[in-house]
């Protein structure tokens, strides 16, 4: 019997294959990087293509540096950065235009003028979402209305839209010679056009955003065989079992699956989970309500996340913008050149802000300078910005569950700063646990093919995986802790507003 599991990670900055065996171990991982397309301030765009080929080559890598065939993997799993739009021909195979990336802001105008006919949780009783430019409609139905030929195309049926999962597996199982158009309830819940409750597409919020129905793909579960790998010359016969985005992954691979479990990942940008069972709970305090797993035709179950725009995406600003590192991971060498921040706070509200706020108006604020600070400080106040947002949302999790966290799981690439886990279970007051494997993403992908497939029994059999890798314990006494929360707070507040009309001109907004 089979018994390897391959898991395909398209995420934000790059699309990673990782094989792993039936003991959760990683086997081989292949990893490549596409690019970042930035037209003009607030847009945010990829390559449709470059992704696709990048995935291509990351899956034969991996095959190929485990030296296992098709035949050897009993599964694939797909996880995918959540919210990203992209539309293509059904015939050719071709995208309309490129990606449209969660961070993407460029639909505020008409995001602005649903608030303003109904509030920001006008929509919130279907979707659990409240009105943003995050989530994928307006950047479909921008995509429909600015692309000559487009809507007209997509109202004959000639074509379909995809989050990254769909667009993968579209690819994966044949493109335009008979592809799978599909998707799971956790990608699906992020659109802003899917039904909680049904689980299928809203006829209402379809008809808001215009968006013909014939153009979405099937929702499915995120742990069922959904086709398989057609990859001529790579890999044939696979079947594709598990789908789901990326931070419900996440969750998934640190085998947080019930009631109050949670998790915070550290990627591009942060994201909070909090389980919620099968009940759909809706948050007081600015979180999300999502999708966080369906098992084949077992009930959904549902979390709360607080959901943070730019974390490690600033530390690439720092390298790729700056210039002040050469590498991601040389911030922590230069944060360490310092002992504190030297009173500098990093706001990084480059597409506004996020849970628990939801302040489009915000832009990005360096506050507190002086001639004292150097790199140094700025680099240690980028990676502290990180844990303040978390705090953040921890705390909102708390007002909305009226019960506090006595720990924190963490994962994803950032985990691996151990100056910024220690300054997280600092700023938190408890302790920050990672685990062994931190790349949960890939695992939890692997997770939900493997179980469809027969490698796993149980979540109970995942649940006997997990290991501790490293505990971080608080070691700041309460006074600094709050003093520094206090001024992070402050700065926040600096943040606001900052958006207005003669902004908007300058980022291209005001019309198209």
């Amino acid at each position: 019997m089979a018994d390897h599991v391959l898991a395909i990670d398209q995420g934000t900055t790059s699309t990673r294959a990782i094989i792993f065996d039936d003991a959760g171990h990683i086997v081989s991982t292949a990893q490549r990087e596409h690019q970042q397309i930035l037209p003009r301030a607030g847009r945010v765009e990829h390559d449709p293509v470059e992704i696709w080929t990048n995935t291509e080559w990351v899956v034969a890598s991996a095959l190929s540096q485990a030296s296992l065939s098709a035949g050897a993997i009993a599964g694939a799993g797909v996880t995918n950065q959540r919210e990203t739009v992209i539309v293509w021909d059904r015939r050719t195979g071709r995208p309309v235009h490129n990606a449209l990336v969660w961070q993407d802001t460029r639909t505020q105008p008409r995001i602005d003028a649903l608030i303003a006919d109904g509030g920001v949780d006008r929509f919130a009783g279907t979707t659990g979402l409240p009105l943003a430019t995050y989530f994928s409609a307006s950047k479909l139905a921008w995509i429909l209305d600015h692309v000559p030929g487009a809507r007209e195309s997509a109202e004959a049926g000639d074509l379909l839209f995809g989050t990254p999962d769909t667009w993968v597996v579209w690819n994966l199982s044949g493109g335009s010679r008979g592809g799978i158009h599909v998707t799971d309830v956790t990608n699906a819940s992020r659109t802003l056009l899917m039904d909680l409750e049904t689980l299928d597409w809203s006829d209402e919020m379809l008809a808001v955003w215009r968006i013909p129905r014939a153009m979405l793909p099937e929702i499915r579960s995120s742990s069922e065989i959904v086709g398989d790998v057609q990859l001529p010359g790579v890999a044939r016969g696979i079947p594709i079992a598990g789908i789901l985005g990326d931070q419900q992954a996440a969750t998934f691979g640190q085998a947080a699956f019930g009631d109050g479990e949670s998790k915070n990942t550290y990627g591009t940008g942060n994201f909070l989970l909090v389980g919620t069972g099968t009940e759909i709970v809706r948050s007081q305090h600015g979180l999300i309500t999502t999708v966080a797993y369906r098992r084949g035709d077992e009930p959904a179950h549902y979390a709360l996340e607080g959901s943070i725009a730019v974390t490690g995406s600033l530390v690439q600003w720092l390298r790729d913008n700056l210039g002040i590192i050469q590498r991601s991971e040389d911030v922590e060498a230069l944060a360490a050149t310092v002992e504190d921040n030297g009173g500098a706070y990093f706001v990084p509200a480059f597409s506004g802000l996020f849970a628990p706020y939801w302040r489009p108006d915000a832009r990005g604020a360096l506050v507190g300078l002086t001639r004292y600070v150097n790199k140094g400080h700025i680099a240690r106040a980028a990676l502290e910005s990180t844990a303040f947002q978390s705090r953040d949302v921890i705390e909102a999790v708390a007002a909305d569950s009226g019960r506090d966290l006595t720990e924190l799981r963490v994962d994803g690439g950032m985990t691996r700063n151990n100056t910024l886990m220690q300054f997280q279970a600092d700023i938190l007051g408890i302790p920050v646990v990672r685990p062994r494997v931190v790349e949960t993403t890939a695992l939890g992908a692997a997770y939900a093919a493997g179980l469809a497939t027969g490698v796993w029994d149980s979540l109970d059999d995942l649940r006997t995986h997990w290991r501790e890798d490293r505990r971080f314990e608080p070691q700041m006494d309460e006074d600094e802790r709050e003093r520094r929360y206090r001024q992070w707070k402050k700065a926040v507040s600096k943040s606001l507003d900052w958006v207005d009309d003669d902004a908007r001109t300058l980022m291209g907004t005001t019309g198209d």
